[in-house]
């Protein structure tokens, strides 16, 4: 079952901060990210978490939340905090390092990523989120997302390595594209957010007192999370550009070699 994100209304900020920034959003759409959620949980209860972001955060994205590829095979933590049905990417062993049905969550990502792309990037919680952030080294290695164009940016919370066999492709290069993680002062998983923080180029990281959960995104981290949406931003500007000067300069020499054919 697919759920996608509402759209929400405008938001308003200081003149000086649009002034600067509307440019960037007059131009170019906003980044687009499936959000994958974390272990027996689901897309519905993401979509709440997240919503409980500043506005301002939510205006700049498009979030597309979806449901896991598997009903939950056991018992869930939220169950009395969250209402069912939950799922799961995929199965695993007590020691996390034997995956089940994984290059079954990885073909059902890609159909996501085609049916509501384009997807710029990936947000991911828990399970979700170690599943984002090896996702751009197995489709740099040719075996997931073939289908699909390049992931540009990841948003981490509560995230991790991989410990199975499909580490060693997933983590062959440094984690390149734009990032940005969310650690938990209290989560249990965060010694293995910090090991995951070692491979990334120039992540921006958010600190929050919470345990495992997604936070909200108080006054202190409101600007690094800006910092990030601003750069990506930017970055889609500029790739969109230089698609409108590739395809005109592709008219101009189309019509100049129509004019030396007629002389």
């Amino acid at each position: 079952m697919l759920k996608i994100a509402p759209s929400l209304p405008p938001h308003t900020m200081g003149s000086d901060y649009n002034h600067t920034n509307n440019h960037l959003q007059q131009k170019t759409r906003k980044p687009r990210f499936l959000c994958l959620h974390g272990f027996r949980t689901s897309g519905e209860i993401l979509k709440r978490q997240v919503e409980k972001w500043p506005q301002i955060v939510r205006d700049k994205l498009d979030f597309v939340f979806v449901d896991a590829s598997f009903p939950a095979q056991g018992k869930s933590d939220v169950e009395g905090i969250f209402d069912p049905p939950y799922f799961e990417w995929f199965q695993f062993n007590k020691e996390f390092t034997i995956y089940t049905n994984f290059e079954k969550c990885l073909e059902y990502i890609e159909e996501c990523m085609i049916k509501h792309g384009p997807i710029d990037g990936l947000l991911g919680f828990s399970q979700g989120a170690m599943l984002s952030a090896a996702l751009p080294g197995l489709q740099a290695q040719g075996v997931a997302l073939t289908k699909v164009p390049k992931v540009k940016f990841l948003i981490i919370i509560g995230g991790a390595k991989l410990k199975s066999e499909w580490a060693e492709k997933a983590y062959a290069s440094p984690i390149e594209c734009p990032s940005i993680h969310f650690l938990g002062k209290e989560d249990f998983i965060k010694p293995y957010g910090e090991e995951l923080l070692e491979i990334v180029i120039d992540p921006l990281i958010i600190h929050h007192p919470k345990g495992h959960t997604v936070p909200r995104i108080d006054d202190e981290a409101l600007p690094t999370m800006l910092s990030f949406i601003d750069k990506i931003q930017k970055m889609m500007s500029d790739e969109e550009e230089k698609k409108k000067t590739t395809t005109a300069q592709g008219t101009l020499d189309t019509q100049t070699e129509t004019e030396i054919s007629i002389l």
